[in-house]
């Protein structure tokens, strides 16, 4: 029996690490607001963008296996064809958790996720109004 996306996003909300996939240098992208979303909260977060080397005062990995732990979950903020690239990744790296934003699922990454064995969050919730994101 699969659990309800209420209880998957209590469950991902009580630890991490986290990682945000697409996080942004610019403040006005959801990658940028995403990341601070989890600053606010305190969360062990750490920023993953090939083009950057370091976004809101952190140090920013290419990719998921650049990081210095594996997270236990990742919001991910990139075109559907890249999300698919990253559950790859992740489930490579046995990350638990994907929280697909709205704009970036694509069907196939959510079906490589699932098969993966991870708990996906890809109903159109989003974690900035989840997390009560402030700017």
């Amino acid at each position: 029996m699969s659990r309800s996306i209420d209880s998957i996003i209590d469950d991902y909300l009580k630890q991490g690490p986290y990682a945000v996939i697409g996080a942004s240098k610019d403040l006005a992208k959801y990658g940028n607001k995403v990341l601070r979303a989890y600053q606010q909260r305190g969360a062990n977060v750490f920023a993953v963008n090939p083009s950057a080397t370091e976004i809101e005062g952190q140090i920013a990995y290419p990719d998921l296996s650049s990081l210095p732990e594996t997270p236990r979950g990742i919001s991910i903020i990139t075109p559907p064809r890249v999300t698919e690239t990253v559950i790859t990744e992740a489930v490579a790296l046995g990350i638990a958790f994907a929280w697909i934003q709205p704009g970036a699922e694509s069907p196939s990454a959510i079906d490589l996720a699932e098969a993966g064995g991870m708990e996906v969050i890809a109903d159109g919730s989003c974690f900035l109004v989840v997390s009560g994101y402030h700017e």
